[in-house]
C-alpha cells in the first residue's frame, strides 16, 4: 500500500511540476483544441467525436514539439504562430461552411475573387460563431504576457532541456496519431485518400489533418503530373472500354435539326411548385410549363460549391465538378466534350446570355471553351442601378430586352442553341420592394378565451422569415418568366425552338428554415411538437431529398409539345440532361457519365459530389453510411449498397481524373481509341 502511494505521489509531483514549466505549451494545446472542437459542433454540429479528438490532439502536441528546439523566451513567437495559423483555417472554415455547407480546399482559392459580386449574399449569412476564432491567439498573448511578467522564462532558460522535451513530445504526439490510424477503417482510409465528402473525413480525421491533406493532394497533381497523367489515362480507358452500348427508343432524333435554348432557372426547387397561398401559386409559370412539356419530377443538381457554374459545367458536359476547386476558375482551360461543340459541328450558332458581369464564375474565358460563339452580358443591356436586384439587371427587365436579340438570333441562323441564365432568385432573397407583392398571409378562426366568442385572425408567419424571403423571391421570378413565356407565345419566331428550363441548385436554406414552413403552428406562434397529430416529419434525409429542382422540355409548337407530354417520376441527374437531349437532337458524347433516361439498358442512379448516391430506391450517405429507403415493402439485394457504393465511386474518380489531367485532349482520346481497337 506505502508503495502505492509512494508511485501516486511521484506520478502527481512530476505532474504538477510538468505543468509548472509547460505553461505555455500546455495554454497553446488546450487553445487549439477547443478551437478544433467550435469548428466541429458549429459546423457539423459535432465536437465530441472520438476519432477526430485523438487526431487533433495528436497533431497539435506533433506540430507543438517543435517549438522546444527554441528557447523559452522565443517558444512563444512559434506557438503564437501556429495559433494564428490555426485561426485562420478555423475562421476560413467557417464562413466557408456558412456560405456553401463545407469545408474549404486550397483548390478553391482562387475562386475567392468571386466573392465581389456576391458580398450581399456572404454579409447576410455570416454568423458571430464564424469569427469567435479570433480570441485563441488574442488569450494566448494575454497569458504570455502574465507569464512574462513573472519569473517563468527566467527560470525555463536554467533549467529545461530543450532535445530531451522535444523528443518525449514529439514521440506523445507521434503516438496518438499512430493510435488514430490504427484503429482506422478501410473507409476511414478510402474518404481521406479520396477527399469526395470533407464533412465526413472532418468528422473522423479532425480539421487540421483535413487541412494538410487537401494541400498534399491540391498540389500533388501539379508538382507529379506525369505519373498521376499515366494512371488516370489507364483508368479512363478501363472504364470507357467496358461502358454498355446505348439503345435507341422513341425519342431518337424527335428533335433532330430544331433549334433549342436552355433556360437557367436560378436556385428554383420542386417543391415550390405544390405551394399556394390565398389561391394564388407560388410558380404558376413553371407550374403550366410542366403540365405542357415532359416534367422530370426527380432532377437532382450535382453542385459542388460552384453552385450554377458546376450545373452549367456539368449540363453540357455530362461531367461531375473537381473534386477540389471549380472548373470554371481552376480548370477551364482543359478541353471538354460539350453540347454547344456537339451542336456546333451540325451547324449550329451558340450562345450565352446572362444580365451579370461576365467575369463572375469566369465566365468570360470558359464560355467560349465551351463552345459558346456568342456572348450577351451586362454589357449587353440598357438599365439603371434602379434596375438591378441583387447581382444584376432583375429578370423582368432582362427578359424583355433578350427578346429582339432572340429573334435576331434566330432570322439570322439556320439553327442555334443558347443558355439564358436568369438571377433575380439568388441570395440573400432580401430584395423585397422590388418583388412586387405574394399575399402569404394566413386568415383563421380563434375561439377567444375571456368572451368564448369567434374570433377571424390574419397572420403573415413567413414575412421576415429566410424560407418566406425565398418564396416572395421565386414568386418573382416565375412572374418574370410568365412575361417571357408570352413573349415567345406572341412572336412569329421559335416555332421549331425547344426550350429547357431547370433550377440550378437548391436555395441553401437550412433544415429549420424549411421545417418552419411545414411545421408553423399558426394559431400559438411556435413550432409543432413532434407528438403533435399535426406533425410533419422532416428529418436530415427529407431535407437532402428536397433539393431537387424543376428539369421542363418545352416548345410552343404543339405539334410537337405533344410527341413528349408526359410525367417522369424516376430519379434523374445533372449529368443525364446531355445524354437525354443527345438523344433527342441526334448528337452523342461518347464519354458522358450520365445516360439517357429513355434508355432501358441504363441504370437510374443520382451520384453527388460528397459520393452519397440516390436511386428510386433509396438515398444513401456516404458520410455516415446511413441510408433511407424510399419505397414501402421493398426488400434489398445483398450487394445493393456495395454495387452502387461502386458505381459512384468509380465515375467520381474517372470524371476527376477527366478533368484534372485534360484526358478529353486529343492525345488521350487518340490513346482511348487505339486501345479500343486493340481489343476489338
Amino acid at each position: 500500500m506505502k508503495k502505492k502511494n509512494d508511485i501516486l505521489k511521484k506520478i502527481r509531483l512530476k505532474s504538477c511540476s510538468y505543468i509548472l514549466t509547460n505553461r505555455l505549451f500546455l495554454t497553446y494545446v488546450i487553445l487549439a483544441f477547443i478551437g478544433c472542437l467550435c469548428l466541429r459542433e458549429f459546423t457539423i454540429g459535432n465536437a465530441f467525436t472520438f476519432k477526430s479528438m485523438i487526431t487533433e490532439l495528436g497533431l497539435i502536441i506533433f506540430i507543438g514539439s517543435f517549438g522546444y528546439f527554441c528557447k523559452p523566451n522565443k517558444q512563444y513567437r512559434y506557438f503564437f504562430i501556429c495559433l494564428c495559423v490555426f485561426t485562420f483555417i478555423f475562421m476560413a472554415n467557417s464562413i466557408y461552411f456558412t456560405f456553401y455547407t463545407n469545408f474549404a480546399s486550397l483548390g478553391e482559392l482562387a475562386t475567392l475573387k468571386q466573392a465581389e459580386t456576391v458580398t450581399g449574399s456572404i454579409f447576410e449569412r455570416l454568423k458571430v460563431v464564424d469569427f469567435i476564432y479570433i480570441f485563441i491567439p488574442l488569450i494566448f498573448r494575454h497569458i504570455h504576457q502574465k507569464l512574462k511578467s513573472s519569473s517563468y522564462y527566467n527560470y525555463l532558460i536554467k533549467i529545461e532541456k530543450s532535445s530531451k522535451m522535444f523528443l518525449g513530445t514529439f514521440l506523445v504526439g507521434f503516438a496518438v496519431i499512430g493510435l488514430r490510424f490504427a484503429i482506422a477503417s478501410s473507409s476511414d482510409f478510402s474518404r481521406l485518400a479520396k477527399l469526395w465528402n470533407r464533412e465526413s473525413v472532418v468528422e473522423r480525421f479532425g480539421i487540421l489533418l483535413y487541412q494538410g491533406n487537401d494541400v498534399v493532394q491540391t498540389l500533388t497533381p501539379k508538382i507529379n503530373s506525369l505519373f498521376g497523367y499515366e494512371d488516370a489515362l489507364e483508368l479512363f480507358n478501363e472504364f470507357y472500354i467496358n461502358e454498355p452500348e446505348k439503345s435507341s427508343n422513341k425519342y431518337t432524333n424527335v428533335f433532330e435539326g430544331k433549334n433549342v435554348i436552355f433556360v437557367h432557372m436560378e436556385s428554383i426547387q420542386t417543391f415550390l411548385m405544390d405551394l399556394e397561398f390565398n389561391g394564388v401559386e407560388v410558380t404558376p409559370t413553371i407550374n403550366k410549363l410542366a403540365e405542357e412539356g415532359m416534367f422530370f419530377t426527380n432532377f437532382y443538381p450535382q453542385v459542388s460549391t460552384g453552385t450554377s457554374s458546376d450545373t452549367e459545367f456539368t449540363l453540357l458536359s455530362s461531367l461531375m465538378p473537381a473534386a477540389s476547386g471549380t472548373i470554371f476558375v481552376s480548370y477551364y482551360d482543359r478541353n471538354y466534350i460539350t453540347i454547344p461543340k456537339l451542336l456546333k459541328e451540325k451547324g449550329y450558332y451558340t450562345f450565352s446570355m446572362h444580365g451579370n458581369n461576365k467575369a463572375m464564375w469566369n465566365r468570360a474565358k470558359i464560355h467560349p471553351l465551351l463552345g459558346y460563339d456568342g456572348m450577351y452580358f451586362e454589357e449587353s443591356f440598357k438599365y439603371t442601378e434602379d434596375d438591378v436586384i441583387n447581382l444584376g439587371i432583375n429578370d423582368k427587365l432582362f427578359y424583355e430586352q433578350a427578346m429582339p436579340i432572340l429573334e435576331n438570333i434566330e432570322s439570322t441562323n439556320t439553327n442555334y442553341m443558347g443558355t439564358i441564365i436568369s438571377l433575380s432568385n439568388h441570395s440573400p432573397f432580401t430584395f423585397l420592394d422590388k418583388y412586387g407583392e405574394l399575399n402569404y398571409s394566413d386568415i383563421f378562426d380563434v375561439i377567444n378565451e375571456k368572451t368564448g366568442e369567434k374570433e377571424t385572425v390574419t397572420t403573415n408567419f413567413l414575412e421576415g422569415t429566410a424560407v418566406g424571403n425565398y418564396i416572395h423571391s421565386a414568386h418573382y421570378a416565375d412572374v418574370a418568366l410568365g412575361d417571357f413565356i408570352n413573349y415567345i407565345n406572341n412572336s412569329q419566331y421559335f416555332n421549331d425552338t425547344i426550350f429547357v428550363f431547370y433550377g440550378d441548385h437548391d436555395a441553401k436554406l437550412s433544415r429549420n428554415n424549411i421545417e418552419y414552413l411545414y411545421n408553423y403552428n399558426k394559431e400559438t406562434g411556435e413550432l409543432l411538437e413532434e407528438d403533435d397529430p399535426s406533425y410533419v416529419t422532416y428529418d436530415s434525409f427529407d431535407h437532402e431529398l428536397n433539393k431537387n429542382t424543376p428539369l421542363i422540355i418545352w416548345s410552343k409548337n404543339k405539334e410537337l409539345r405533344n410527341k413528349i407530354n408526359i410525367k417522369i417520376d424516376d430519379v434523374m441527374g445533372m449529368y443525364d440532361v446531355m445524354p437525354t437531349l443527345g438523344n433527342m437532337f441526334g448528337f452523342e458524347n461518347k464519354y458522358a457519365l450520365g445516360h439517357d433516361m429513355f434508355d432501358k439498358n441504363s441504370e437510374d442512379v443520382v451520384i453527388f459530389p460528397n459520393g452519397n448516391f440516390l436511386t428510386n430506391e433509396i438515398y444513401y450517405r456516404n458520410s455516415t453510411g446511413e441510408y433511407k429507403i424510399l419505397k414501402e415493402n421493398i426488400v434489398l439485394p445483398e450487394d445493393y449498397i456495395n454495387m452502387y457504393l461502386e458505381y459512384t465511386d468509380k465515375r467520381l474518380e474517372v470524371s476527376n481524373a477527366i478533368v484534372v489531367y485534360d484526358l478529353l485532349s486529343k492525345k488521350a482520346l487518340s490513346d482511348a481509341k487505339s486501345m479500343v481497337n486493340e481489343n476489338d
